[in-house]
């Protein structure tokens, strides 16, 4: 059987009602766009009150696949925008990932719940802190606009109670003000105690216009940490050097672990998908490629798997029938898949399909 890719990898649309936020922390709002200036970025408002019909229309011309939305800002309450785009993924099939730091989602939960029951969803919430974490006021000098923590996990509680997949994206976590050990703690036991399934972390990031934006904030609230982050993030640097993103994914990974959550999101699977199998072995060997990554592997190793997924993700036909028909060559034969992987692809179709296709009997 020929192996043929059709440019079909994992789409993730991005939808979008309003071009600034109101909640933005001041880590997101260095706007590099020229004709914006950083203050103008939560203050300003340009609402897209064409974006459900504009939303239709792109939708309508691709595949179906994962949208990626979150826009409860206060215009919200009176535009009604974001619930209107919903409505759009909800007629056309459309599975969401949301993330939020507003408590205003909640206005939505039925129509949630309707979407998670047709195309299994994901409701998200971006927190920094705790209340009772040693970071939590100056977190708060930070994001001064958002949404106190307190408020967006007793959100997180409500979507866990209506049996959605929620949880937290502990990012940025900053430096010398939020990345202590208790506070880390403290974020990933709230998200546990309410009805999180999941803590995603992230380093800060600091580019172009936001890095020079960022650091003059600081300046101003936390003068005796600006040499500190200058030596954390050199010129033309985008991530903070060495090994402080890896540390960090560990850490969290290991509270996760102790609180019985994960630090991956599993992957949202359509019923009926025929792409399913793909799907998952796509996830677990970008599950594996980012293990191999914060445990300071081999680069090789990390872009090998990566790759390894990105093939299986643009494979048209069903990796399981590929396997039954020409098995292991077949696998060795896909773009970016050599021996050594191919076992491992091997291997998976064994745990993630036990009852399906195996090889032909003359490779078994």
């Amino acid at each position: 059987m020929p192996i043929t890719g059709s440019g079909r990898a994992t789409r993730l649309i991005r939808t979008s009602a309003a071009s600034t936020d109101v909640h933005s922390a001041t880590v997101a709002s260095g706007s590099t766009r020229p004709t914006r200036t950083p203050e103008d970025f939560a203050h300003i408002i340009k609402v897209k009150q064409n974006a459900p019909e504009l939303l239709r229309r792109a939708l309508s011309r691709v595949p179906v696949d994962l949208v990626f939305t979150g826009d409860y800002q206060p215009a919200e309450r009176k535009y009604r925008l974001s619930r209107q785009m919903l409505e759009v993924c909800h007629e056309l099939g459309f599975p969401v990932f949301v993330l939020e730091r507003s408590p205003l989602v909640l206005r939505d939960l039925d129509l949630l719940q309707d979407i998670n029951r047709r195309a299994p969803s994901v409701v998200a919430f971006s927190i920094l802190t705790t209340p009772e974490a040693p970071s939590h006021a100056q977190v708060r000098e930070i994001e001064r606009l958002a949404p106190a923590p307190e408020k967006r996990f007793a959100a997180m509680a409500e979507f866990g109670k209506a049996g959605m997949l929620t949880g937290t994206c502990l990012m940025p976590v900053l430096p010398g003000l939020s990345d202590d050990d208790a506070t880390l703690e403290s974020v990933v036991r709230w998200t546990a105690d309410h009805g999180g399934r999941f803590v995603l972390v992230g380093a800060l990031t600091l580019a172009d216009q936001q890095k020079a934006y960022f650091l003059d904030v600081l300046s101003q609230r936390f003068p005796h940490l600006v040499a500190s982050y200058r030596a954390l993030y050199p010129q033309a640097s985008y991530a903070p050097k060495g090994d402080t993103t890896c540390r960090l994914a560990l850490s969290v990974r290991d509270l996760c672990t102790r609180y019985g959550l994960s630090d991956r999101i599993p992957r949202p699977i359509i019923p009926g998908d025929k792409h399913a199998l793909n799907k998952r072995v796509v996830e677990r060997l970008a599950n594996r490629a980012h293990t191999i990554e914060i445990e300071a592997g081999p680069s090789d190793r990390v872009w090998a798997h990566r790759k390894a997924a990105w093939a299986v993700g643009e494979l048209e036909q069903d990796i399981g029938l590929v396997y039954q028909t020409l098995g292991l060559k077949g696998l060795q034969s896909l773009p970016d898949i050599g021996p050594g992987l191919a076992a491992e692809v091997e291997a998976l179709l064994a745990e993630l399909d036990p009852a399906g296709p195996s090889a032909p009997s003359g490779e078994r």
